[in-house]
């Protein structure tokens, strides 16, 4: 191997995408087992690596070097090899002041709790010394010296203003999961994760939800590997490259996510999108009758409306950890709050605002069958796709220029299109 990234598991990883930008190199994922790790060190046949969970401090005792700031974390992320002597760096310290930074977020006499006990975590924590921070916790999920617990840090940090997460808790696949819950926090300004993937976790959902700056880990991804690819190659890499590559890849694997009323066009309009779009199409409705093996009218005639959300769930759950993906989902996926939830952690929700009176009742439909029931729907409905959307398209005229809308309001990130 002459460059790579090692670890336990890296199914969720970015960092070949984002190392082949940067250099275009030759770059592998090594997953390591614990017991495989000592053997691999020693051989050291590599030119450089980096290194993410579990194994930042596991690599140390193997190193000839490890540079100052690295050794005052004691957490390694990168490794080069030079003429068989292996020196430690740590570029994830510099990766999430650039994540700070770039989104406006100071820790300047905050009180900052830092979510996690590994060598992210640490390195967070010196982090925040070094941008003066006035009160560091760090949060596990054990007792243990310099640590509170999350109980603990609920009950006792409530004037927390900054949360960072180092943990893995919400990372793919197991989307939808948080480390701990925002609403013990009233005072808080600011949260950061150092999860990817999902780009955007379910903490930062949450943190979203609440009108708190929020930002996932992806920018610092992209920014530690372009300081750690400098030492690879000692090639300096400019700002400017680093935004281009974070916004290519957010755009590539962010999905576009459909909601509106039965018949407002969004297979129709998805299935045009993802092929201009280059990306693979998701129909909800599709993929519940492929996971039954039921028309969805039989699935409400035998386990009533109850029976099949709770099937719908399971596919947008399912469908949610996808990346690169058009999504359309069915009529009624917004009266659960938690599909919406799961689907802004890869996605712009898009709402197809179709008026009432351009709408159809169509007898596959259960709950839209007649005139009547779809009135109500409409009437039911409506203030949930306001509340869940990201984008509002007025889906009034015909199917080339909703498209170009939907394109439009990607395209120019969201700017100058109305939001419900």
């Amino acid at each position: 191997m002459k460059y790579g990234l090692i670890g336990e598991k890296l199914g969720h990883s970015f960092s070949k995408t984002v190392h082949r930008r940067l250099f275009d190199y030759e770059y592998e994922l090594k997953e390591i087992p614990p017991d495989k790790l000592d053997d691999f060190l020693r051989r050291a046949d590599f030119k450089a690596i980096n290194v993410t969970i579990p194994y930042k401090r596991a690599v140390i005792p193997y190193l000839d070097e490890i540079e100052e700031t690295a050794a005052r974390i004691g957490a390694v992320n990168t490794i080069l090899n030079q003429g068989g002597r292996l020196i430690g760096f740590n570029t994830d310290l510099s990766g999430m002041q650039a994540l700070l930074a770039k989104n406006g977020i100071v820790l300047r006499g905050k009180k900052v709790l830092i979510l996690g006990s590994g060598g992210t975590s640490a390195t967070a924590a010196v982090l925040a010394e070094l941008l003066g921070a006035h009160k560091v916790v760090r949060v596990s999920r054990s007792e243990k010296p310099g640590f509170v617990t999350y109980v603990q840090a609920a009950e006792q940090h409530r004037d927390a203003q900054v949360i960072l997460n180092t943990t893995p808790c919400g990372m793919y696949p197991q989307i939808g999961e948080t480390p701990i819950s925002l609403d013990a926090f009233p005072r808080l300004e600011a949260v950061a994760d150092a999860i990817y993937n999902p780009l955007c976790s379910a903490l930062i959902v949450q943190a979203k939800e609440k009108g708190i700056r929020a930002v996932g880990g992806l920018y610092m991804l992209v920014a530690q590997a372009a300081f750690a690819a400098e030492k690879f190659t000692g090639i300096a890499v400019p700002g400017e490259k680093i935004d281009r590559i974070w916004r290519e890849i957010e755009a590539e694997k962010k999905n576009a996510v459909l909601i509106g009323m039965p018949g407002s066009g969004k297979t129709t309009i998805g299935k045009l999108l993802a092929k201009d779009e280059g990306k693979r199409f998701l129909d909800t409705d599709e993929e519940i009758r492929a996971e039954t093996g039921m028309e969805i009218p039989d699935i409400f005639r035998l386990r009533g409306e109850k029976g099949f959300r709770a099937v719908e769930q399971g596919v947008i759950r399912r469908v949610a950890a996808e990346q690169s993906v058009v999504i359309a989902t069915g009529g009624g996926a917004v009266l659960n709050r938690e599909n919406i939830r799961l689907l802004k952690e890869n996605g712009t929700v898009i709402w197809l605002d179709r008026p009432l009176e351009t709408l159809a009742a169509t007898a596959d439909r259960p709950l839209s069958s007649s005139r009547e029931q779809l009135e109500q729907r409409y009437r039911e409905r409506y203030a949930l796709y306001r509340e869940a959307a990201d984008i509002r398209i007025g889906a009034a005229g015909d199917i080339p220029k909703t498209l170009r809308a939907v394109k439009e309001a990607i395209e120019h990130e969201n700017f100058g299109f109305e939001r419900a």
